[in-house]
């Protein structure tokens, strides 16, 4: 009797540890991957390789206005939502027009109206832009900004392989679009 009463002790104790362990919710703007070549990871043909690669997060417009609004013009941004885009380039690029050696990354930009600044720096793993340290870019470029036709609820980014090794990295968010011009 006494083992039967320390056993369901024992479970009880066990089986309210289990029902206290708790995972959090959704995020908001969910994480989400791209690749070039588009769908690597998905649809990988023998002998093809990945050239970059983009983990970022997906914030929502909910209707917000997106620029000019919650993302200032002409500030800092850690393009997307919670941390700094990580941007990998498996092989040496060249990424708007400027050399870049392959390594890990953080992606950041100063949106304006019509242009914007990218910025590709060495320092990683932070939320947000609020340490952005410019000492620590690796290269900036600018890119033209586009108005697009249809709303793009959740900012996205993919590459598009052009052939002859050349691609387009696509940002676009609300109805702005960014293409980063790539060869490797």
């Amino acid at each position: 009797m006494k083992h039967l009463i320390a056993f369901l002790i024992l479970l009880c104790s066990f089986s309210t540890l289990v029902n206290s362990q708790d995972f959090r919710g959704t995020d908001n703007s969910p994480m989400d991957v791209a690749y070039l070549p588009d769908n690597f990871a998905h649809d990988r043909k023998s002998g093809e390789e990945a050239i970059a690669k983009a983990y970022y997060s997906r914030p929502n417009k909910s209707d917000r206005i997106v620029f000019g609004g919650i993302v200032p013009f002409g500030k800092v941004w850690r393009v997307g939502a919670n941390e700094a885009v990580e941007f990998k380039a498996f092989k040496d690029l060249t990424i708007g027009g400027e050399k870049l050696k392959a390594g890990t990354y953080s992606l950041f930009a100063i949106p304006g109206e019509t242009e914007w600044t990218i910025i590709v720096n060495s320092d990683l793993d932070y939320w947000g832009a609020f340490k952005y340290d410019e000492s620590k870019d690796v290269i900036r470029f600018s890119v033209d900004s586009k108005s697009i036709p249809k709303v793009v609820e959740a900012f996205s980014i993919r590459f598009e392989d052009l052939g002859n090794n050349t691609a387009v990295m696509r940002m676009g968010w609300d109805q702005t679009m960014v293409e980063i011009p790539i060869s490797y």
